[in-house]
């Protein structure tokens, strides 16, 4: 595989010129450059500039609007609502967020329901930056059906992932961005395009029977959930949280609605702020910090976030899939 060199700079500019000319008013292109060159920067390159393509795709077609407004709507003093108003999501958390963050640091715990956006980028930035408030975050959404239950063979949930952070005052938050399915449909993708196989347990091929192909997976194939039922539980769970509780499609209703472009479809996200300080007592950083060191005494355990934060201290320049550079760059 070739790939080109480009500085953490040069990442953020090319998306945001990519940006600017299918569609995105600035602040739009500025808030989704800034989350892809973080990807590419810690790492989560299934979350950065590969998935620039698909951002145009429906930012081309009409389904994305990069030049609209969230609107806040404060239903309670611990309940937030956002309607995404077909905005990509990393513009609706942009809005969100700060309300979640004085809600939850007020009342405890706070609730922000998202609809009506686009969301496909990786999950860690929403509640990392929770965490970096002091605040201990969960954050799912769906998608449209990429995974089989357990038990089937065709899809029903998306990949659906999840996300929590745990704040560590002074030192980098415990983070975790995991999809439900055995591995995120990007990943797969990925992985076709490099050429490398995936384990057995990742999908199934059209035919239902289990490969360790990405491609079989890709076109045609279908996901599996990790753990067997037990993944399956949790996906289940994120459709019902990031669907009907926060008045959104469950995936099989948002493939029924989407265009099919190649973009992120429309759909929920559902995001808890909690306060340690109003939970919890004087000592609950400390408590918590004996008890990841307990973790880290007993072997080869590395903290969930642990190598996105050391990637994220290496300032230098990344090598990016010369193939994806030259598709980017003529999209613009």
């Amino acid at each position: 595989m070739k790939t080109v060199s480009l500085s953490l700079e040069e990442i953020y500019n090319l998306a945001k010129k990519t940006l600017l000319s299918n569609g995105c008013d600035d602040e739009t292109a500025s808030i989704l450059s800034d989350l892809i060159r973080n990807a590419e920067r810690d790492g989560s390159l299934s979350h950065g500039l590969f998935r620039l393509p698909a951002y145009v795709s429906g930012l081309k077609s009409g389904k994305i609007n990069g030049k609209g407004q969230p609107e806040v709507k404060k239903i309670s003093q611990s309940v937030i609502k956002v309607l995404g108003n077909n905005c990509l999501a990393p513009v609706v958390l942009n809005k969100g967020l700060p309300e979640l963050v004085k809600a939850a640091k007020q009342n405890g715990v706070a609730v922000l329901a998202i609809t009506n956006s686009h969301h496909m980028a990786a999950m860690w930035p929403e509640t990392e930056k929770l965490a970096d408030e002091g605040l201990v975050a969960f954050a799912c959404t769906s998608y449209k059906p990429a995974v089989a239950p357990a038990g089937a063979i065709k899809p029903l949930f998306g990949t659906n992932p999840i996300s929590f952070a745990w704040p560590r005052p002074g030192k980098t938050p415990i983070v975790y961005d995991m999809a439900t399915a055995s591995m995120a449909m990007g990943e797969v993708q990925v992985a076709k395009r490099e050429g490398h196989k995936v384990p057995i347990g990742t999908g199934l091929t059209k035919e239902g029977k289990e490969t360790t192909d990405p491609g079989e997976i890709v076109d045609g194939g279908v996901l599996l959930p990790f753990g067997g039922y037990k993944g399956s539980a949790i996906a289940m769970m994120v459709e019902l949280m990031a669907g009907a509780l926060v008045g959104d499609n469950f995936s099989y209703e948002t493939a029924l609605k989407d265009n099919n472009d190649g973009g992120p479809p429309s759909g929920g996200e559902l995001i808890i702020a909690i306060s340690p300080e109003k939970t919890s007592n004087d000592n609950w950083d400390k408590h918590a910090d004996e008890f990841f060191e307990k973790m880290k005494s007993m072997g080869n355990v590395r903290l969930p976030g642990e190598r996105r934060h050391k990637n994220r201290l290496d300032k230098g320049p990344r090598n990016i899939n010369e193939e994806l550079i030259n598709k980017i760059k003529s999209l613009s």
